[in-house]
């Protein structure tokens, strides 16, 4: 039994320092932004960065080389910190990355986040062909123009910014979309751009109807935002408020095994420490059993001497 428990020991000890070694494996941060990822030059933007709650440093990297760094400030919230950016510029355009920081060892990098910069050159014009009013099932096209050559278009549906559609050209490019459907009801504009991350201020709105079918005049629903100001543009949110971190269940999950392998060890140590006190009761009963023997046979010896 003792041999058992003694296996069992070492094997609870070397499954938990196995469990420690894996956990130093810090799993990525979450990072999105607020309001959009779409900022007028000059306007003020805001990045958040989800870690754990154990996290006491986080950094803002902006094309592989930190940009900024700050600890969490209050100990309810330490799992999540925002960077704000005075001013969106050429310069502060780009992809970001986050990191955290538990006590010597820092995160994976979180997934990318790309911050674009708007209102750097031209407006350009943007049209649908056959035209605005169409019926489901058939196919229109965008036609993006910006005098000022370029080299790459972007088309966003209000509602949809996160997913812009992109074409390469100088001056002008199309956008073939269809069969159309309902869900392709909404207002378009389209963008220039030298670079992903540099874009020109936005078209004029079109809006597109799609009727599902003749004699149906139903207008496009009415759109939450717009791009008529480059503050509608600025405050269409596109991220989620707050976003709960799938590591965390990995952390919840290791945190019950070294639990449940701290238990396991305490019970081995419990079996093997009453083990131990059996056998050294069973010594002494066995001890007291012979000392009345022992002295039986002394007294005995001792009369034959006396003889």
């Amino acid at each position: 039994m003792t041999s058992t428990l003694t296996a069992l020991l070492f094997l609870g000890l070397y499954l938990s320092q196995t469990t420690s070694t894996q956990k130093q494996i810090l799993s990525k941060p979450i990072i999105w932004v607020k309001p959009n990822f779409m900022i007028p030059k000059g306007m003020p933007v805001f990045i958040w960065c989800q870690g754990t709650p154990k996290a006491i440093e986080y950094q803002l990297h902006l094309e592989g080389h930190l940009y900024a760094q700050q600890s969490p400030k209050q100990l309810e919230r330490r799992n999540t910190v925002m960077f704000r950016i005075p001013k969106m510029t050429l310069l502060t355009a780009g992809q970001y990355r986050c990191f955290y920081r538990i006590k010597e060892l820092w995160s994976k990098p979180s997934d990318p986040l790309d911050l674009v910069v708007t209102g750097m050159y031209d407006t350009p014009t943007l049209s649908v062909h056959p035209g605005n009013k169409v019926i489901s099932g058939k196919n229109v096209t965008f036609s993006c123009r910006l005098d000022t050559a370029t080299n790459k278009f972007f088309l966003l549906k209000e509602g949809r910014s996160s997913h812009p559609q992109h074409r390469y050209g100088n001056i002008q490019v199309e956008f073939a979309i269809g069969p159309v459907t309902t869900a392709h009801r909404g207002t378009y504009r389209c963008f220039g751009s030298y670079n992903n991350h540099a874009w020109s201020f936005p078209s004029k709105p079109v809006k597109l109807l799609v009727t599902e079918g003749v004699g149906d005049t139903s207008l496009v629903p009415t759109e939450h935002t717009s791009f008529s100001e480059p503050w509608d543009t600025y405050l269409l949110a596109t991220e989620a408020e707050f976003q709960q971190d799938p590591a965390f269940g990995d952390h919840t999950a290791h945190n019950i095994l070294q639990i449940g392998l701290a238990f396991l060890v305490l019970v081995a140590l419990m079996c093997l420490l009453v083990d131990y006190w059996l056998c050294r009761k069973r010594i002494q009963e066995q001890a007291n059993r012979a000392s009345p023997q022992e002295c039986r046979r002394r007294f005995r010896t001792q009369r034959t001497l006396d003889k």
